[in-house]
């Protein structure tokens, strides 16, 4: 069929008596899509007797009906289909995303499950060991009516001071070794993770070396000296203990805390710990505990702040969503 506009013309003749059956359904209005792009057919003016009446020999009236051509419904029907597949592509790549959304999603409640059954289960494990340990260590010091009243109290000033010394010697570490030669281990806390473990878990399974050492040093000799190598190692013990919640749990979100959330001291040294992955006071504080401290001394109070009540306001928002 012609491009563009096609043209039908009737001719209105009226009752014309010398007119053929076909022209007579032209004259009624029927329309015939001309196969040209012209917009007006002209047709002769048919021979009438000049005896006819005047009412006869009045000019045809024309009638013009335009038709959409061919190639035009062509193009709309091709712009309907290019829009149709669009539609039908951008439904895909939404399907795509939540369908990757979910997943992720799922992969991370999987990993924070793995990541809690081990940080439950090394914590039940040592904490028992930990009891049996100091239990069976001071009745047996205790033995003949005797109580080394010495030992003890080494015991305990050990545990409290290598739990404490715990911080300083991590804040070090930190800064020393782990920003420094060991970057190449501890570069994994800073990235995305992927799984429920990363490289830097390392570290604390070498940190654990000595406490276990001190402990069964302390736990199978007698004396004040193996007194205090037992406190030291049961603080060193607490210590990643207590680490081990605040930092994976709290501050990174790797299983569930409970209440220490709510803790107040607690979540200023989560925001501590958060301004320091933001790198905003060149990694300050290198510290856990006493992370807010090391800010207020480089001047990251206000920050310090305004990160606490972000984490707050997520924290709201979170628990709207789910209730």
């Amino acid at each position: 069929m012609a491009d563009g506009i096609s043209a039908a013309v009737t001719c209105g003749l009226g009752r014309n008596p010398f007119l053929s059956s076909r022209r007579r359904r032209l004259a009624a209005g029927d329309c015939i899509q001309l196969f040209t792009p012209l917009p007006l057919c002209r047709r002769r003016r048919p021979s009438i007797p000049s005896a006819l009446p005047s009412w006869q020999q009045r000019r045809p009236a024309t009638a013009v009906c335009f038709v959409v051509g061919q190639s035009q419904r062509s193009e709309i029907t091709e712009e309907t289909g290019i829009s149709d597949v669009a539609s039908s592509e951008e439904e895909e790549k939404r399907r795509i995303s939540l369908d990757r959304t979910a997943e992720k999603m799922a992969r991370k409640q999987s990993e924070r499950r793995t990541y809690l059954m081990g940080a439950v289960m090394s914590s039940l494990g040592i904490t028992f060991m930990a009891i049996a340990a100091v239990y069976y260590r001071f009745y047996w010091q205790m033995e003949g009516g005797e109580v080394p009243v010495t030992e003890m109290l080494g015991t305990f000033a050990l545990s409290v001071g290598a739990a404490v010394g715990m911080e300083f010697w991590a804040r070090w570490a930190h800064r020393a070794l782990w920003h420094a030669s060991l970057w190449h281990m501890h570069k994994s806390h800073h990235r995305p993770r992927d799984g429920p473990f990363e490289l830097n878990d390392v570290f604390a399974i070498l940190n654990a070396v000595p406490a276990i050492s001190l402990l069964s040093f302390g736990f199978f000799n007698r004396g004040i000296l193996p007194g205090l190598c037992f406190g030291a190692g049961l603080g060193i013990t607490l210590f990643g203990m207590a680490y081990m919640f605040v930092h994976d749990g709290l501050v990174h979100g790797r299983f569930l805390v409970g209440p220490i959330a709510h803790v107040p001291y607690f979540r200023r040294v989560a925001a501590a710990h958060q301004i320091h992955h933001g790198n905003k006071f060149d990694g300050v504080p290198y510290g856990l505990f006493l992370g807010p401290k090391e800010l207020e001394e480089v001047g990251g109070v206000e920050e310090l702040e305004k990160e606490i009540n972000r984490r707050i306001k997520l924290y709201n928002n979170n628990t709207d969503a789910s209730g």
